[in-house]
């Protein structure tokens, strides 16, 4: 993609009004050093330097979208707790909308805590319980997302696997939504129906057990992996969506439609330190450049570059605007 295409993107992106349906959550990384092996059991022992805290799941890709267009709509679930007051200040400073989040009484909110110790993960703390709707709870989420659904350019949903999507609450916003942009980030284990969806962007571990297809290593160059191609064909013709793209790691990412040969994107990373929220980016920006009226092959290089830029970075990172041109400038030279 040339410079002038991409400046054009981010320039007609930016007023665009963006709304994210999904499993909120805290995301903190504990960092520290390890000198010593407890005298309780064969672990090490992190001496904590800092404690970092940033909104994930649904509302880490509400933070990358936020990056780049003015408004952006968070619709989930947190708890009537400390975490969840935590979560939604750290939203409101990220500039994200706050107004339609529903609080449960019954469910805290999610947190996973990253322990990390000379920039490696020693170990992380899941503290979540699944959700689940009452009648009234779903007939309030139901009719938020509708409210907002005509105010919008895009939709983005976002499942962790949490409870949040149902199919109770996807199919009425996918109904209402006619026109617009709707993209999904799929969680393998709730198995959903997307019908005609723009794209649905799994990586390669959730696409093989999606598809029912046992997983394999991958195939270098990756446009002679038959298992994976063979999956790409599975999921397109059950979500009968419009695109389908898999992030493969250091492969990049593959971009498959119906009736057109599968597109590779390479990996544009330099440096890989945390592949923490790299997914959260990828559905961002290739949502976003559909919304700019970017091509299916021009959202995935967009989702490609950026996924790079923020694997090269420590914790919940997102790419910016600046950043993004970089990385389309470095690939020009």
């Amino acid at each position: 993609m040339k410079l002038a295409r991409l400046q054009h993107i981010l320039k007609t992106v930016a007023s665009k009004k963006i709304l994210v349906i999904g499993d909120l959550m805290l995301d903190e990384f504990v960092y520290g050093n390890v000198a010593r092996i407890s005298p309780e059991a064969p672990v090490p022992v992190v001496e904590v330097e800092r404690t970092l805290s940033y909104p994930g799941g649904a509302a880490n890709v509400a933070r990358n979208l936020r990056q780049f267009c003015e408004e952006v709509i968070v619709l989930g679930q947190i708890g009537n707790d400390r975490i969840g007051k935590k979560l939604t200040h750290l939203m409101k400073e990220e500039g994200l909308h706050t107004e339609s989040l529903l609080v449960f009484e019954e469910i805290p909110t999610t947190v996973k805590t990253r322990i990390i110790a000379q920039h490696q993960q020693v170990v992380r703390v899941d503290r979540e319980k699944r959700c689940v709707f009452n009648p009234a709870l779903l007939s309030q989420a139901v009719a938020k997302s509708v409210a907002i659904i005509e105010h919008v350019d895009a939709i983005l949903f976002e499942d962790y696997g949490k409870g949040f999507l149902c199919q109770e609450l996807v199919t009425p916003v996918i109904e209402h939504g006619g026109n617009k942009i709707m993209t999904s980030d799929p969680h393998p284990q709730n198995r959903l129906a997307w019908p005609s969806i723009d794209v649905i962007k799994p990586n390669r571990t959730e696409a093989f057990a999606a598809a029912g297809i046992a997983w394999s290593p991958p195939v270098f160059p990756v446009e002679e992996d038959k298992m994976l191609l063979a999956v790409g064909k599975i999921l397109l013709e059950r979500w009968q969506s419009k695109a389908l793209l898999i992030t493969l790691g250091e492969q990049g990412m593959m971009l498959f439609q119906p009736g057109q040969p599968p597109y590779h994107t390479p990996t544009r990373a330099r440096e890989i330190y945390d592949v923490s929220g790299a997914g959260d980016t990828a559905i961002a920006l290739y949502t976003l450049g559909l919304a700019a009226g970017a091509s299916p092959e021009e959202s995935a290089e967009l989702a490609n570059h950026a996924a790079g830029v923020v694997v090269g970075k420590l914790g919940t990172a997102t790419c910016s605007p600046k950043e993004l041109i970089n990385s389309f400038s470095q690939l020009a030279v």
